[in-house]
């Protein structure tokens, strides 16, 4: 197979969907790889590298797209892009699928499109799983970017001059970002709690070395959350919960929030009036801000500081700023998937693949996901987020 990867268009996108250890075992498979010009430069990869491990340089995007039969990407595509793809092309990245304007078009296009943030949650697809891979990043850059806003140390600190006291840190949702978020702080010596409206995660923290904060649940509620994802939870619940969050938010010198639900606005989990009790000098990092926030002032793509003196950091896809890292993670990822495709004889779509059924979105002309899609082809009702 032809196998293209090109350069990430978006704004502030520094990830790229190969490196030269993935480019050169496709090329050992038998593949043929084709590199935009400067696709890897953001990620610290030279076309050189590409150029050593068997792949072409293509400096037209064009040409690079219309000869692929797969294409690689981070983040889907534009107009432009999907025109150029040839019918039957197959797509495999990060693609939105829940707010995506253009399925429809690649549907149209005849396109086999993956979208991988749809994976299941399963043992199988761990070595797959995009979204873990990438939130992993996402909470260790969350931890940094707060100690860029706090004006005070982490750690706590007896010098000559006086003991400065440790940081306490809040973590609101215990998911993978949530986690490195939590053993991060504590590699920098803060004092860390975590919530999750997950019991179930209690065990992960305190093997971190965290403090669990627990909301008092009913019966009903805990079934409601004892699942892998978090749900939407009843009004009781939720007032009970946001009295908790605000007095320990008041408390915390530092809060990190990564509380999401696939499909929807993310929670609401530190309203106004909880920022407005915190101290001066305090630090909220969100990292769902792309879906809204968890804090109500969070505004996506800026960091401010209230009137109160809190800082409030809503910046967007944290692991393009690691994206050395972020990227060669995220190709063995696609390269992992890939080998569900790929076989001796070519491309294979199994539609009996529980992993490549729940992520093909658009597949011979029909829209496989979303509200539009037809009911006996709707293969993935609750996609995973990390």
């Amino acid at each position: 197979m032809h196998i293209a990867i090109p350069a990430e268009r978006l704004a502030g996108e520094h990830r790229v969907a190969a490196t030269p250890e993935t480019v050169k075992k496709l090329a050992a498979a038998g593949h043929t790889v084709a590199v935009e010009a400067g696709a890897g430069k953001a990620a610290a990869i030279p076309d050189a590298a590409y150029r050593e491990a068997g792949a072409s340089i293509v400096e037209q995007r064009p040409a690079l797209l219309s000869g692929a039969d797969i294409v690689l990407c981070v983040g889907s595509p534009d107009a432009a892009d999907l025109d150029a793809l040839k019918s039957g092309a197959v797509l495999v990245g990060m693609l939105s699928p829940y707010h995506n304007p253009l399925l429809p078009q690649l549907a149209a296009k005849g396109v086999s499109a993956f979208a991988l943030e749809l994976l299941p949650r399963t043992t199988r697809a761990q070595s797959m799983d995009v979204l873990s891979s990438q939130n992993n990043i996402a909470g260790y850059k969350a931890v940094l970017l707060a100690c860029q806003f706090y004006p005070r140390f982490m750690p706590m600190l007896m010098t000559a001059a006086g003991t400065v006291k440790a940081a306490r840190v809040l973590v609101l949702g215990v998911g993978v970002a949530g986690l490195q978020a939590i053993a991060t702080a504590k590699r920098l010596g803060a004092v860390v709690e975590a919530y999750d409206v997950r019991p179930a995660t209690r065990e992960q923290v305190e093997s971190l070395g965290a403090k669990f904060i627990e909301v008092p649940m009913s019966d009903e509620e805990k079934a409601a959350s004892s699942g892998v994802y978090a749900r939407e939870m009843t009004p009781e619940f939720l007032a009970r919960q946001n009295e908790l969050l605000a007095k320990r938010a008041a408390a915390a010198d530092i809060v990190i929030t990564t509380a999401l639900i696939p499909g929807k606005p993310a929670p609401v989990l530190l309203p106004a009036a909880s920022v407005a009790a915190m101290r001066p000098g305090s630090v909220i990092v969100d990292l769902a801000a792309e879906s809204g926030g968890n804090c109500e002032l969070t505004r996506p793509g800026e960091a401010w500081q209230s009137d109160n003196g809190v800082h409030l950091v809503g910046l967007t896809n944290l692991p393009s700023m690691v994206a050395a890292d972020a990227s060669s993670l995220y190709a063995r990822n696609l390269l992992t998937f890939l080998g569900l495709l790929l076989s001796a004889e070519g491309l294979n779509i199994d539609l009996e693949d529980d992993l490549l059924a729940a992520t093909l979105i658009t597949h011979q002309g029909e829209l496989r996901f979303g509200a539009a899609a037809k009911p006996a082809a709707q293969t993935n009702k609750e996609p995973q987020h990390g």
